[in-house]
């Protein structure tokens, strides 16, 4: 075989190898008249850090990041804020990606505090959204859209047990992956798989 018909077979094979790279569906699909469902996050409403009411619309054609956090959080969280500053700033020019913080701590977290979190941040308000709402309506959301870790705890640190990652979310609100947002590794995995699903949804 000729060098110049190899190489051209190759790139032919790459092209096609990274065309069907997809991201996996997570959550328990439904099949109703043979037609396969895909778990989808469900319809919502809360406040962000500029008093704005942000719903599933918010989001509407959007890839997202999501996590739960709470600013007097002792452990966890302020690795898990930086880690995601990283993701952010890696796609901070990228129209397609939102990101999504949801305290845990409506209580202590107020609107207030954080608008003033996401200053000192210096992010986007437009781009990271952190939000605000009823304790129960967030608890509930992680439990049942995002199969996550949020509650109450009085023997945890700070006051609550909460999970630890990063949920990606596609435009149409299915999960498709969740990273460790204490581990460096994982969020690099994050980063990249972000870029595959930009690949898969603009195709």
């Amino acid at each position: 075989m000729k060098p110049v018909i190899f190489l051209i077979l190759l790139c032919i094979i790459a092209s096609c190898s990274e065309k069907s790279e997809k991201l996996p569906y997570l959550g328990n699909s439904t099949v109703i008249n043979n037609v396969e469902t895909q778990h989808s996050i469900k319809d919502f409403s809360f406040l962000n850090q500029d008093s704005l009411a942000i719903t599933n619309e918010t989001f509407k054609n959007k890839i997202y990041v999501a996590d739960f956090i709470f600013l007097r959080c002792p452990t966890i969280c302020p690795v898990m804020n930086k880690e995601l500053k990283r993701v952010y700033d890696a796609f901070k020019d990228n129209d397609n990606i939102l990101f999504v913080s949801h305290t845990v701590d409506p209580e202590n977290d107020t609107i207030p505090v954080l608008k003033a979190y996401s200053e000192n941040l210096e992010v986007n308000p437009k781009k990271w959204h952190f939000l605000w709402g009823e304790q129960k309506d967030i608890f509930d959301i992680a439990k049942n859209s995002y199969f996550t870790q949020a509650y109450e705890d009085l023997d945890a640190p700070g006051g609550y047990a909460h999970s630890g990652g990063f949920i990606l979310v596609d435009k149409n609100r299915h999960i498709r992956g969740v990273y460790d947002g204490t581990n460096s590794v994982d969020v690099d995995r994050l980063i990249k798989e972000i870029v595959i699903l930009l690949n898969e949804e603009s195709n």
